[in-house]
């Protein structure tokens, strides 16, 4: 059974950062991409980042040069990062962990954590 876990959001001023970090288990890493995704109240869910299993990274526009993503599949659990500094109001959101065989579908969601930032 895959299972996504996400931590590390919480409450920070702008022009702060926050490290989010996402669990992944049953599933095998080089099979799958894995993203990042957030929804801010009121707005629909956009992407923000992307990391497939060779270490390839991508990112939207409003994040880039910003927000940093890392994999770590050196041990049983594999682990996904998003780092992300110099953070603005705008990307307050709930953030999500999914991962998919490809780039345009994404088969498993984690359950999201909640990034709030104060102007």
């Amino acid at each position: 059974q895959v299972q996504l876990v996400e931590s590390g959001g919480g409450l920070v001023q702008a022009g702060g950062s926050l490290r989010l970090s996402c669990a992944a288990s049953g599933l095998t890493f080089s099979s799958y991409v894995m993203g990042w995704f957030r929804q801010a109240p009121g707005k629909e869910r956009e992407f923000v980042a992307r990391i497939s299993w060779r270490g390839t990274t991508y990112y939207a526009d409003s994040v880039k040069g910003r927000f940093t993503l890392s994999g770590d599949n050196a041990n049983a659990k594999k682990m996904v990062y998003l780092q992300m500094n110099s953070l603005k109001p705008e990307d307050t959101a709930v953030y999500y962990c999914a991962a998919g065989r490809v780039v345009t579908w994404y088969d498993y969601w984690g359950q999201g954590t909640q990034v709030t930032v104060s102007s």
